[in-house]
């Protein structure tokens, strides 16, 4: 099994953080019921990448308490993390980082890591079950969009699970290259203390300078 990297090396060499296990994942293979969960972190704050996970759950070793990500408290999510990374099947978690979301918008974002996501899985998924009610036009297999899905279907809740901690953990570490907005806390979302800070330090490099607040802010200092 490759062993997967720190999702703060990830931002650095841009590469998917996944895992393969061949044995079963072959014998999976084989038998076609490589159904991928996807999902994402982060499409509605102003700093920081948004993060997509792919996850492929074998089915011999079920995970109890899987559900929706933000319906579940930030030490049961890190406590289910390992779970998932050390039971799936597959799994990879891309990033989208805020230059790229600022030039084709958070939704063509959000599509792209899909598609990134699920084509980073080992063995690769015969079918991918998307979250909300959209699909990816370049999927590399068949995909079915699930509204709720992260809520009913266990491997939409695995990669939701994947893709929070993961951001989560990364926008911690963000907060000691980036001090003073305080990302370990709100996560980059646009709380009142983030919007504070926002307006005493201006936007940093994580920022995403196409979202409302950033952008105003920039055009208020373009005037004067």
């Amino acid at each position: 099994m490759l062993k997967s990297r720190p999702v703060v090396e990830l931002l650095a060499s841009t590469r998917p953080l996944s895992s393969i296990l061949s044995p079963r994942g072959e014998e999976a293979n084989a038998k076609s019921i490589l159904s991928a969960g996807v999902d994402e972190a982060g499409r509605g704050p102003l700093a920081g990448p948004l993060a997509v996970a792919a996850v492929i759950l074998d089915p011999d070793r079920p995970i109890a308490g899987l559900d929706d990500s933000k319906k579940l408290t930030a030490a049961r999510r890190e406590a289910l993390y390992p779970l998932i990374i050390e039971r799936a099947l597959a799994y990879c978690v891309v990033l989208v980082e805020p230059d790229e979301i600022d030039r084709v918008n958070i939704f063509q974002a959000t599509m792209a890591g899909m598609s990134r996501a699920v084509a980073g899985l080992v063995p690769a998924a015969r079918e991918a079950l998307v979250d909300g009610n959209k699909l990816p036009k370049d999927l590399p297999c068949r995909g079915r969009a699930i509204v709720g899905g992260d809520a009913l279907e266990p491997a939409i809740s695995a990669a939701s699970i994947l893709a929070k901690v993961s951001r989560d953990r990364l926008m911690v570490a963000l907060d000691a290259t980036h001090p003073g907005y305080g990302f370990a806390v709100h996560k980059g979302y646009p709380t009142p203390a983030h919007l504070s800070a926002l307006q005493q330090l201006g936007p940093c490099a994580q920022h995403r300078r196409s979202f409302a607040p950033v952008r105003l802010l920039l055009d208020q200092a373009r005037l004067f």
